[in-house]
Formats: structure tokens, C-alpha cells, sequence
């Protein structure tokens, strides 16, 4: 009679185990997750992600960081759930400057000059540019993402006991809600923080890891911190190949807050969104390209295309996942995902109202 032998037994057992898990995580799906909803793949592999960390049973302060991780990102999910339907502007700057400083006055404009075009303002939540920026939109315009510190860290006046506050322990999951939430972003004149945000806002763009929004660096009529940026990033970085010269077309310089709120409203003002489908990058317009304007993308920007052309639908079929933009036109190419500063070039040219399709009413 044949027998198992102990490494036989162990493996059954295991896939036995496997096995019931499985099935106790899809009953678990069944019963939590609506039944329509296209994330029900993806909820199984988090539960899966959980559950491997708990088989190998690792140190606490591992367990502990996903714990928090996982908690403070749906958290903000949740919190943010009632604004994604308006643009958000996120504002760096020091929290340093005075009240009295002429960046103080800008940044006060700046939220004000944003609210009035019925955008949110986010900001650190502490003081300086970031209570400036939400003295000028007010509270029902404002968003502050502040950071738990073992000594006291109170969030500015405007936002400080309200529901406006979101209150992360990690930097790394407050920099991912910066970024995610933020339609553009505009940086003022600060520190090491300020310089290291602005980096890391461009890298993530340059490298496509984060979606293309405006970037606008403001400073006032007769300051020069971010012009001096600049000189030094086109004689020792693109001069020197370090990056592509397009690369500083990611930013734009602007010296009033009317400005760089306008940068912000041009930017959309027939852009609307981006995203793969299909191994294809479609770009979402609020109006549809003229045959002659889309002859002159073809033309001026065929260097974007890995192969093939640009084309363009007035609609899309309904996609599972985001319905609500069925209706937008769509620009589609194959688009080699290099070089987005040529891509915010291509913005520039379809935003450009002579290029838009105007149909009789």
C-alpha cells in the first residue's frame, strides 16, 4: 500500500489550506463588495497582500507601517470622496514667512484669485505661504494636510478645528495626497522643503510616474528666486544633458497671482484629463480639434508617436470604470512616454480656441 511521505502530506495540506482560504476571501468579497463594482479584483489581491504579510508574520514595526499606511490612505479616500469633483490647487511654500512679507500678500491673492474660479486650495496646514494662501480662499475652499509631530502642530486659523484637516503620521503618504488630489501646483519662494517639493513634483512628471498638471513657480513682480532657478537649471542641467531642454517647459514662471491663476484656467480650458486604455494614451478634450488643427498635431507633433498617428472620436464607449467622461472627445495616440514637456506642448496647441471645433447651437 502506498503511503505519503511526510513532504506529500505537508504539500497537501498546504493546498488544502490554500484552497479554503480562497474560498473564504471570495465569500468575504461577495459579501462587502457590490456585486457591479470592476475594483473586486483588486480588493482580493489587497486582502491577499494582508494575509501573505500575516503567514510570514513579520517584525511589528512592519506590521505596524502597512497597518498605518492602509488606515491613513483610506482615511483620506474617504474624507476627500465629498471634493472630487472640483479642481484642487496645491500650494507650497514656506511656513516661514512673515505676515507682513510681500510672498504673504502674493499667496493671500493667489487663494483668493483661485476660489473666485471655484478651486480648492491645498496646503500643508501650517503657517506662512499656507495660511495665506487659505486666508485668500476662505474655508470652504480650503484643504490642509498636516503632518502629526511629536511636538504641537496646529493648523492655521482658517482651517484649525474643522474637517478642512487631514492629519497624516507618514510624509510619504501626505506627499501621495499632495500630489494625487492636485490638479496643478503652484510654488512660492522657501526653503530646503520648498526646493525638495518642487523636485519631486517635477521628477515625478518629467518621468511620468505622476500625471501632467500645471506647474506654476510664483514670486513677486520683483523677485528673482525662481527666476535664478531656472537660469541655473538650463546652463547646468539641459545645457548639459542632464535633462531634456523641454523638460523646463514642466513649469511656468509667473509674477502675479492673477497669472498663475489664469496658467491653471488655460490649462483646462479645453484639456480635460488623461489615461491609458488599451495600450493607447488618450487625452480628453472638452471640445473637439478642427480636421486642420488635428493635421497640424500630426505634423508638429509626430515626435510623441512610437508609431502611427494621432486620432481623434467625438465620444468613447462607456469604460466600466469611468463612465462620466464617455461623453468628452478623445485625442489617442501611441505615445512612446518620453518627453512630456513636448506633451505639455501639445496642451498649449489644443487649448488654443482657434483650433476647437464650434458647432452651431
Amino acid at each position: 500500500m502506498h503511503t505519503d511521505s511526510p513532504e506529500d502530506y505537508l504539500s497537501r495540506h498546504v493546498q488544502a489550506s490554500a484552497e479554503d482560504l480562497s474560498q473564504k476571501i471570495d465569500e468575504l468579497i461577495a459579501h462587502t463588495v457590490p456585486p457591479n463594482s470592476p475594483n473586486q479584483a483588486l480588493y482580493r489581491d489587497m486582502l491577499l497582500t494582508v494575509i501573505r504579510m500575516a503567514q510570514a508574520d513579520r517584525s511589528r514595526w512592519d506590521a505596524k507601517i502597512m497597518m498605518q499606511t492602509l488606515r491613513e490612505m483610506e482615511q483620506a479616500f474617504r474624507a476627500l470622496e465629498q471634493y472630487k469633483r472640483r479642481r484642487k490647487v496645491t500650494v507650497f511654500g514656506s511656513a516661514r514667512t512673515a505676515i507682513d512679507h510681500s510672498l504673504y500678500v502674493l499667496a493671500h491673492k493667489l487663494g483668493k484669485a483661485l476660489a473666485q474660479r471655484d478651486m480648492m486650495v491645498i496646503t500643508g496646514g501650517g503657517g506662512g505661504i499656507m495660511a495665506a494662501a487659505h486666508e485668500g480662499a476662505g474655508l470652504e475652499n480650503s484643504l490642509g494636510f498636516n503632518i502629526t509631530l511629536p511636538f504641537e502642530q496646529r493648523a492655521n486659523p482658517t482651517i484649525e478645528g474643522t474637517d478642512h484637516v487631514l492629519s497624516f503620521h507618514f510624509f510619504y503618504v501626505r506627499k501621495l495626497f499632495f500630489l494625487k488630489e492636485a490638479d496643478a501646483l503652484v510654488l512660492c519662494p522657501g526653503g530646503f522643503g520648498t526646493l525638495d517639493e518642487t523636485f519631486e513634483v517635477l521628477t515625478l512628471i518629467q518621468t511620468g510616474k505622476s500625471p501632467l498638471v500645471p506647474v506654476v513657480l510664483l514670486d513677486t513682480p520683483d523677485g528673482t528666486f525662481w527666476e535664478d532657478a531656472m537660469a541655473f537649471f538650463r546652463k547646468n542641467l539641459a545645457e548639459a544633458r542632464y535633462i531634456l531642454p523641454s523638460d523646463l517647459k514642466l513649469a511656468t514662471l509667473a509674477h502675479t497671482s492673477e497669472a498663475a491663476a489664469d496658467v491653471i484656467s488655460r490649462f483646462y480650458s479645453n484639456f480635460h484629463s488623461t489615461r491609458w486604455l488599451h495600450g493607447r494614451f488618450i487625452m480628453r478634450l472638452n471640445h473637439e480639434l478642427t480636421p486642420e488643427a488635428l493635421t497640424l498635431v500630426n505634423q508638429q507633433f509626430a515626435d510623441l508617436c512610437r508609431s502611427g498617428s494621432f486620432t481623434q472620436q467625438p465620444y468613447s464607449e462607456v469604460v466600466p470604470d469611468e463612465p462620466e467622461f464617455a461623453h468628452l472627445n478623445q485625442l489617442s495616440f501611441d505615445f512612446h512616454a518620453r518627453n512630456y514637456g513636448r506633451l505639455r506642448e501639445l496642451i498649449d496647441t489644443i487649448n488654443d480656441p482657434a483650433h476647437w471645433l464650434h458647432k452651431n447651437a
